[in-house]
């Protein structure tokens, strides 16, 4: 049987290039394609893919939160990040919420088919600046804000300024759906659900 995948990207130039790439394979299958996170869980409901190729960075709901979600409610379905970044943040942030791989859009064709092949078996894959970061990560101090990168200092900041997503993303000069990434980001590295007590913890541990 070939391994059944999803893709997620919101742009539709990526999605016809990976969907080539599957189409001529007869180790996978194709089974359906969305534009962002909310869409995604969706979609995962309804196919059952075996594996689900993520972007990270999309307008509405981004992909660590959906891969958080996907994890939590199909925790068989096997999410590979596959994005151009590889921010401390980003690599965090995915594999905390359950992606069993790490991989940026450069990947080759072989490398790529590898990844979605471990991830099927339950095994981890890394891109070498994933790996890196990783690496990096191991001897900075984790303390509470002091994982915060200098963008998620700068949006949380506007929190306590008391400024909502709209002003945030004029503030800083950022689409609404990348201003939606850092505060989840923030949410998830401070152990909080709100708006409310990422401000609280802000100005209590003086964090901005």
């Amino acid at each position: 049987m070939p391994i059944k995948i999803l893709l997620v990207d919101d742009h539709t130039v990526v999605r016809s290039g990976l969907s080539k790439f599957l189409l001529v394979n007869k180790e996978f299958k194709l089974v359906g394609e969305a534009s962002d996170g909310a869409e995604a869980v969706q979609m995962v409901s309804l196919h059952k893919p075996d594996v689900v190729l993520m972007d990270l960075m999309m307008p509405g709901t981004d992909g660590i939160t959906a891969t958080r979600e996907i994890h939590q409610k199909y925790p068989k379905v096997k999410v590979i990040a596959l994005t151009s970044f590889a921010e401390q943040n980003m690599v965090q942030g995915a594999l905390q919420a359950g992606a069993i791989g790490y991989l940026q859009k450069n990947v080759t064709a072989k490398e790529l088919g590898h990844a979605i092949r471990s991830a099927y078996e339950g095994k981890m894959t890394l891109s070498p600046e994933a790996t890196q970061v990783l690496a990096n990560s191991v001897a900075q101090p984790q303390i509470a804000g002091g994982q915060l990168t200098e963008r998620e200092c700068d949006v949380l900041r506007c929190l306590v300024d008391g400024l909502n997503n709209n002003e945030i993303a004029e503030e800083l000069v950022v689409s609404l759906g990348t201003v939606k990434f850092h505060i989840s980001n923030i949410f998830h590295k401070l152990g909080v659900d709100s708006r409310v007590e990422a401000v609280k913890l802000a100005l209590e541990q003086k964090l901005v």
